[in-house]
């Protein structure tokens, strides 16, 4: 697991994120699969860019629902767009929905290129042959479900941060409590985003 959490840091690094970017809500230095870009958008709304693509003069927040919440409070999204702004009420909740919707597009789109699997005997299968790092258990999973995939994913990153209709959403189905990313570009994509969605969760995630 280590190795793969070395392979993440490096595949950043080499998209050019490394740079540091200021938080406005506390003031320390982040990297960009850290935080969340945030630009002034048509009738000087605040908008949040979580792929960091769009034009304009962007500002920065690290990626947690309590650091968005303080920045509101305290104004610092005037403070850096230095004209008056308005914030949505909902602007954490926006931010949640789209790194959620994100996610599950990314697993998607590990399992329409052959790197994605669901279910638990296809997700054991793929851990035990040392193909996978990197794999996804539904929050809302009972107890027996979290102990019974530890007896065979004891050096896996486990992320239980999508719900299992969320996870369901990718593979087309109802609900789906197990899923695997084959070692690659996506699994380190993902591990990422899933970092920067379990910074808003209400309940937060669990990493294993």
């Amino acid at each position: 697991m280590l190795e793969f959490v070395t392979n993440v840091k490096a595949a950043a690094r080499q998209r050019g994120d490394g740079g540091n970017r200021r938080c406005i809500a506390e003031g320390g230095c982040l990297s960009r699969e850290d935080g969340i870009r945030f630009v002034v958008g048509p009738g000087d709304e605040v908008v949040p860019d979580i792929f960091a693509k769009l034009p304009g003069r962007g500002f920065w927040v690290g990626a947690r629902r309590t650091l968005v919440e303080r920045a509101v409070a305290n104004n610092q999204f005037q403070r850096a767009a230095r004209k008056r702004v308005t914030v949505p009420a909902n602007l954490s909740d926006c931010i949640e929905s789209q790194l959620a919707d994100h996610c599950i597009d990314l697993i998607a789109m590990a399992r329409r290129a052959g790197q994605a699997v669901g279910g638990f005997e296809k997700t054991r299968s793929l851990l035990l042959m040392g193909r996978s790092s990197f794999s996804l258990q539904a929050a809302d999973a009972t107890g027996n479900a979290r102990k019974k995939f530890r007896t065979f994913s004891r050096d896996v990153m486990v992320v239980r941060v999508l719900q299992a209709a969320e996870l369901g959403r990718a593979f087309g189905r109802e609900r789906l409590v197990y899923v695997a990313i084959a070692n690659g570009g996506l699994a380190q994509r993902l591990c990422m985003e899933t970092k920067r969605l379990n910074g808003f969760r209400a309940d937060g995630g669990d990493w294993d």
